[in-house]
């Protein structure tokens, strides 16, 4: 059995505004083990950023409890659960977060550095990893000279260059045409089988569920199904 990287029991989350609540996640139950390559589906509102969100230690929930590692993450401090994050976690997220004023090299090379990782191997593993994605001629433009789906590719790529345990990444094929898709679905599910990296996204897209060895389908916040599927694609 693969280990458990990820173990959530009873999870829930409530946003206040003033005197309105939004129960976003009603008592979720969900472990993720090393090497899933994982698509987390359903309707808008339904909870899968937000699920995604506790995952990652972006946020805490209101009610439950969920490990990461086998760390309880209710107990951390924030300077805690951002040292897991760098250490540990990679993010793709829907408005890319890239650093305006830094090139594709540099945004790529940004969590390497915070890391401490040399120059040098910092430059060439940034430099490798934007070329697995098509990205090379892409490397000394900032955010603002490229495209909605450039942008969304180096984002992924600022993701994986670490080889993080987890990779978690919110609608990652959203700006891109069915061929970059594609092959970044590809590339993802090679760093899962050559570096023993964990994929979890949550998505709309048919193509990514297609590639999805399992697929939890939420609803009004609760978590409707849960499928393996016995080939992958």
């Amino acid at each position: 059995m693969a280990e458990v990287l990820v173990a959530a029991q009873g999870v829930t989350k409530v946003f206040r505004t003033g005197d309105i609540a939004v129960e976003a996640l009603r008592g979720v139950d969900l472990e993720i083990g090393a090497g899933e390559f994982m698509a987390i589906v359903g309707p808008s509102g339904s909870g899968k950023t937000t699920l995604l969100n506790l995952i990652g230690a972006l946020d805490v929930p209101t009610g439950g409890r969920i490990e990461i590692f086998g760390r309880d993450l209710g107990p951390l401090s924030r300077p805690q659960r951002a040292e897991l994050r760098l250490e540990s976690l990679g993010f793709v997220f829907q408005a890319y977060n890239l650093v305006p004023v830094l090139t594709a090299r540099e945004n790529v090379e940004f969590v390497l550095e915070l890391q401490g990782m040399a120059g040098s191997e910092r430059r060439r593993r940034a430099e490798e990893t934007l070329d697995e994605l098509s990205l090379a001629e892409l490397a000394d433009r900032r955010p603002g000279e490229m495209s909605g789906g450039q942008q969304q590719r180096v984002a992924v790529a600022r993701a994986v260059a670490s080889r993080p345990s987890l990779v978690l990444a919110d609608e990652p094929t959203a700006n891109l045409d069915s061929d970059n898709a594609q092959s970044l679905l590809q590339m993802m599910r090679r760093l899962r089988d050559e570096s023993e990296m964990t994929f979890v996204f949550s998505t709309h897209d048919p193509l990514v569920v297609s590639y999805a060895s399992r697929v939890v389908i939420l609803r009004d916040g609760k978590v409707l199904s849960d499928e393996r599927k016995e080939a992958e694609r």
